[in-house]
């Protein structure tokens, strides 16, 4: 395969994988996936760099862009869509843009991805600004689209990072303020980087929003005492969060978190401090949002 980019190398590891019977198939394409973690490992500078820029967004008010095409574009919006549910956040605070849309979530738009000024439009669309962060996700390095947007986000006086999966150049690496590569080498199927590349890219941005997330307060201990109860498995969880948390029965949990409209660390912060709602957010407002900040250094989770 005449073309330098990693991710559409053949992997002679699969070579001969047509001839495979379904354990044998199931055993290579398992092999190849293990390899994954310790490539995302190998990244964790580039990684830490951008949590703190993430995390350095969200504290000044900020918000996180994804920007990515096909399998990228939509790992992206994914993430974006997991957050307020599962941190409380505002759906403003991380998006996800994909070229082609909404429409390119379900059905493939490959056509998109090849027109810089629609990346740069969409961009623009969605209002970035100074104190954003836009994180480009083309795991080939040379998606049109994504370049296009981050070079419109960049000129809006946004920070910028690139997420891929082959060595990135040296105009990538001075252009952006992080640049993620796990090289996770050839996919089975040669240029499906839906696979090992996807793999890795979903591990990455799991990694970038939960620890901007613990470091902006959104978690206790372990625990999301930031989720929105807003079904009943998240109902429940909420209750057990209080009952593990304060020791409380089923009955004043349920009450606890009725009182505090279904936010989890109000509820938690008006039983261990005494106070009423109101009083508990301007608390935890002072104390950054988190939990552990506001409580005695003797006071942490179980």
């Amino acid at each position: 395969m005449l073309d330098s980019r990693l991710t559409e190398q053949r992997n002679p590891r699969s070579a001969h994988m047509d001839r495979l019977d379904p354990a044998g198939l199931v055993a290579l394409i398992n092999a190849e996936d293990r390899t994954v973690a310790e490539a995302v490992a190998r990244e964790a500078p580039a990684i830490t760099r951008g949590v703190e820029l993430v995390a350095e967004t969200f504290r000044a008010g900020g918000r996180l862009f994804y920007v990515g095409a096909g399998t990228s574009g939509r790992l992206g919006v994914l993430d974006a869509a997991e957050m307020p549910p599962t941190y409380g956040t505002d759906p403003e605070m991380v998006q996800g843009i994909i070229a082609g849309g909404y429409e390119a979530l379900v059905r493939a738009q490959e056509g998109a991805e090849d027109h810089p000024h629609r990346g740069a439009r969409d961009v623009e669309a969605r209002g970035v600004r100074s104190g954003d962060f836009v994180l480009g996700i083309a795991t080939s390095g040379t998606t049109p689209y994504v370049h296009g947007a981050l070079a419109r986000a960049r000129e809006l006086g946004a920070r910028t990072g690139f997420l891929l999966c082959t060595p990135p150049t040296a105009e990538l690496l001075a252009t952006h303020d992080v640049v993620i590569a796990p090289l996770v080498g050839p996919e089975v199927v040669t240029g499906s980087t839906r696979m090992k590349a996807g793999t890795a890219t979903k591990m990455v941005l799991n990694t970038l929003t939960t620890s901007a997330m613990v470091l902006t307060g959104k978690v206790w201990g372990n625990l999301m005492v930031d989720l929105q109860v807003t079904c009943r498995k998240l109902e429940d969880r909420g209750r057990r969060i209080l009952q593990g948390t304060l020791g409380v029965e089923p009955a004043l949990a349920a009450r606890l978190l009725d009182e505090a409209d279904g936010e989890v660390r109000t509820a938690i912060a008006m039983h261990r401090l005494g106070v009423r709602a109101p009083e508990a957010r301007r608390l935890l407002d002072e104390a950054g949002g988190r939990v552990a900040d506001l409580l005695s250094p003797g006071d942490g989770a179980p």
